[in-house]
């Protein structure tokens, strides 16, 4: 899947292209399933530029599971026919090459494997840098998507009380991950304040309210967001950049093995429908994750 302009869904084109191969320290993936993330679409409108170069034509995709088909120079610790799952580059294909990897835990689909690299990197990525501590208590708006469902099982894990918002159809989901659950929309604010005090704040779903989660936190430095780009304006953390990849994993494989940690695929779709899945990612309102299946 390739996209030779800036544009909506609909300038993503199936291609024919050269297979890539694995340079030192990588490997290359027959690819199963890749993850659908927001920042795919972000890159294909390109928004993000500063954070994901890309020069056009460009492929699409970050996250994907798959059978190690080539290892490259000064890898180990892997083989040819190991099933895995990480983050690459250009991971809408039938194959692609990926720079952190890890084993995938028994019992997991490739399908399921493919929704967690980003999103359980970005969910420990902005829990550390919104400095939120076991017996704090944590708001997250957008909490029903992958990287909140993430979020609000590694909060229970570490202690940390979540107050989740989301659509109505979700809020039974929200508890069902440990937290305290309430709806947006008109009144959230009174709402929230209802259960206590909140000590810190992170934006899924960029939805304009970094003003209201700076007044329930109280500083614009106890706020992070990873999707509403204007949020520096009002002094808060714009989250884009990630951090270590393969300690990501590390922790994902540790917690999905333990029971710990399991983020539901809402919904599959082949890679000609790639620009179906970009639309619907848009949309919001996702519960757990959305893949494309190769």
């Amino acid at each position: 899947m390739s996209f030779a302009e800036f544009g909506g869904p609909d300038v993503l084109q199936l291609v024919d292209a050269e297979e890539p191969h694995a340079g030192p320290g990588r490997i290359r993936i027959a690819v199963r399933a890749a993850g659908v993330n927001p920042v795919d679409w972000r890159v294909r409108e390109g928004q993000v530029l500063g954070a994901h170069p890309v020069e056009l034509p460009s492929g699409v995709g970050l996250d994907a599971a798959g059978v190690v088909d080539e290892v490259g120079e000064g890898v180990t610790g892997v083989e040819v026919g190991d099933r895995v799952f990480g983050e690459g580059a250009d991971t809408y294909a039938d194959f692609a090459v990926l720079g952190a990897w890890a084993r995938m835990p028994e019992g997991l689909t490739f399908e399921e494997a493919a929704g967690y690299p980003s999103v359980v990197e970005t969910a420990l990525r902005v829990m550390r840098e919104v400095g939120v501590r076991p017996g704090q208590t944590l708001l997250v708006s957008g909490a029903s998507g992958g990287v909140g469902s993430a979020v609000l099982q590694i909060a229970r894990e570490r202690g940390v009380t979540v107050i989740g918002t989301a659509g109505a159809a979700n809020q039974e989901y929200l508890r069902d991950l440990g937290a305290v659950a309430t709806t947006y929309g008109e009144g959230w604010v009174e709402r929230v304040r209802r259960h206590g005090e909140v000590h810190a704040a992170l934006d899924l779903a960029g939805s304009g309210v970094i003003r209201e989660l700076v007044e329930l936190t109280g500083s614009p430095e106890r706020v992070v967001s990873i999707a509403d780009l204007g949020a520096p304006e009002f002094g808060v953390r714009f989250s884009g950049v990630a951090g270590s990849v393969p300690a990501a994993l590390a922790e994902a494989v540790d917690l999905i093995s333990r029971g710990k940690l399991h983020i539901p695929v809402e919904k599959s779709y082949s890679l000609a429908e790639a620009a179906s899945a970009h639309i619907d990612s848009q949309a919001g309102h996702t519960r757990g994750r959305r893949v494309l299946v190769i």
